[in-house]
């Protein structure tokens, strides 16, 4: 029985190609070494003592730089290619990385990581599209998956080791760490994977492709990741903070709580994709039920007194991100046009970037002032907005599918 359970499991991960299991590789290590993110509200409070408030904006900064660099790095891998564009983002994050760990003043740290994400998160887009080029249309949720275990379990990893090397040797070990991982990631991917041949996509852009911004079923979409975001970047603001102050845990159960969410997607996450897949449950479908586990996970956290109920929220919460995260890439990549899958993709990271700006500054205000009760409400009820959304959203792709079976169906009886 255990067998045949690893067989099926390790079933899962066949038929991909070298270069998909090159990207798995070089995020894992990439992933693993990002130890600063979770730690960095705790470490421009605790260490060079900014108030929430300061935090709150630099944190706005740090937001407003991934959504810069996720446009950027959408728009280039449709001019440029994505091979160049992963190169350039990863080796000069590394760099910045290096730099940052000597930045003390709140201007500094501001425009600091501000340039930090701008470069880093243009990798993100043209990451996605490079999956596309890697793929055939069976494996392209599972390459993804495959990809997303790789983040995850390097995320997973990298704050448990965090917490030890903070308690060990302090914060500034994490930003040498964190820099050398990039570099060292993308000289493998550099070495492995060659680049490919590229031909402008400007000619194969269909004359009737619709602008992603002019596309309905597409911004209810970026409203419904918007509020994924939202909720999913508490982990790393405001939960860390609360799990100190309220449960006064350090900064390895801390990381040891971030570790749970990474090992349960690297355990269960590709077989229920497989499951998905196998069975044919529309993606619209799966991301309802993602925003409603997400939304019900913040209700959890007004049970206080019990440190186990920190232990169900991040399993409902990993249910939630399991079941939406694979699939809102999925419905991006798909709803893209030949030529236009930067775009598309960049605007949905985007809408990630958004919403750390917003999850961060919105978050931590409500802690400072209303406490962290009214802020998990307040999330709470942002995630079932988002569930109207994701019903909009399977409606409206219901009726498109409607209609295109009606065409069909005219053009065969024609």
């Amino acid at each position: 029985m255990i067998k045949a359970g690893v067989r099926n499991y390790i079933d899962n991960f066949r038929g991909f190609q070298k270069e998909i299991w090159i990207l798995a590789v070089i995020t894992f290590i990439n992933r693993a070494g990002v130890m600063v993110v979770p730690f960095l509200s705790k470490y421009l409070n605790e260490d060079l003592h900014f108030s929430l408030t300061d935090i709150s904006t630099i944190m706005v900064f740090y937001g407003s730089g991934s959504l810069m660099g996720s446009w950027l790095g959408g728009k280039m891998a449709d001019r440029i290619g994505f091979y160049k564009v992963m190169v350039f983002s990863l080796f000069t994050t590394g760099l910045v990385f290096f730099v940052l760990q000597f930045v003390k003043s709140f201007w500094g740290l501001c425009f600091g990581f501000f340039i930090l994400m701008a470069i880093a998160d243009m990798y993100r887009p043209a990451m996605f599209v490079s999956i596309k080029s890697f793929t055939t249309p069976q494996t392209q949720v599972k390459a993804l998956t495959l990809v997303r275990l790789a983040i995850n379990l390097g995320f997973g990893i990298g704050p448990a080791i965090g917490g030890l090397i903070i308690m060990a040797f302090g914060y500034q070990q994490l930003f040498i760490v964190d820099g050398a991982t990039c570099i060292v990631a993308i000289l493998i991917f550099a070495y492995f994977v060659k680049e490919i041949p590229f031909e402008r996509v400007s000619k194969l852009i269909s004359k009737s492709s619709i602008s992603p911004l002019k596309d309905k079923p597409f911004l209810a979409f970026m409203i419904i990741s918007f509020v994924m975001g939202l909720l999913f970047f508490q982990l790393f603001t405001t939960l860390p903070l609360y799990y100190k102050k309220t449960y006064n845990l350090n900064e390895l159960q801390t990381g040891l709580l971030i570790t749970l969410n990474g090992l349960i997607i690297f355990f269960c996450e590709m077989p229920m994709v497989s499951y998905f897949e196998k069975h044919k449950v529309a993606t619209t479908k799966i991301i309802f039920y993602s925003s409603l586990l997400m939304a019900i996970s913040f209700l959890l956290l007004l049970i206080e007194g019990w440190v186990g109920m920190l232990i169900i929220f991040m399993i409902v919460m990993t249910l939630g991100e399991m079941m939406g995260f694979p699939f809102t890439n999925k419905f991006a990549m798909n709803r893209a046009t030949i030529g236009n899958e930067g775009k598309y993709v960049g605007l949905y990271a985007m809408s990630f970037s958004f919403a750390h700006i917003l999850s961060s500054k919105i978050g931590l205000l409500m802690v400072e002032h209303y406490g962290y009760k009214t802020n998990w409400i307040f999330m709470a009820t942002v995630g079932f907005v988002g569930l109207g959304f994701a019903y909009l959203l399977k409606k409206m792709i219901d009726k498109e599918n409607i209609l295109k079976n009606d065409v069909q169906n005219f053009s065969k009886n024609k």
